[in-house]
């Protein structure tokens, strides 16, 4: 079993910063890809922003410039750097896995999500 544990969402004001984390536990054997997808209300959800084993990494164009991404491979963990927020980054923000587990099996997980709200 995998789990996807995210924290750092909250309430700010435009031009301010937050930071997300997602830490990945579990039967964990690699992880493939993992990063940040956000879901406005009446829209689909979207990608963010996403890191591969290999450190490449994928933006949003409405992001690039103002979001960073890092992790801790020790921890399993990701985290998300959001400066210069706008009222458009408000979202249910979740994090997203791809991890091949010791049983050779690659499977999707999700976390739970967390409210980006970014006042005006």
């Amino acid at each position: 079993q995998v789990q996807l544990v995210e924290s750092g969402g909250g309430l700010v004001q435009a031009g301010g910063s937050l930071r997300l984390s997602c830490a990945a536990s579990g039967s964990i054997l690699r992880i493939n890809v993992m990063g940040w997808y956000r879901q406005a209300p009446g829209r689909q959800r979207e990608l963010v922003a996403v890191i591969t084993r290999d450190d490449s990494q994928t933006f949003a164009d409405s992001v690039k410039g103002r979001f960073a991404l890092s992790r801790d491979n020790a921890k399993n963990t990701v985290y998300l750097q959001m400066n210069n927020l706008k009222p458009e980054d408000t979202g249910v923000y979740s994090c997203n896995a791809n991890i091949l587990r010791p049983d050779w099996r690659t499977n999707d997980y999700w976390g739970q999500g967390t409210q980006v709200t970014v006042s005006s």
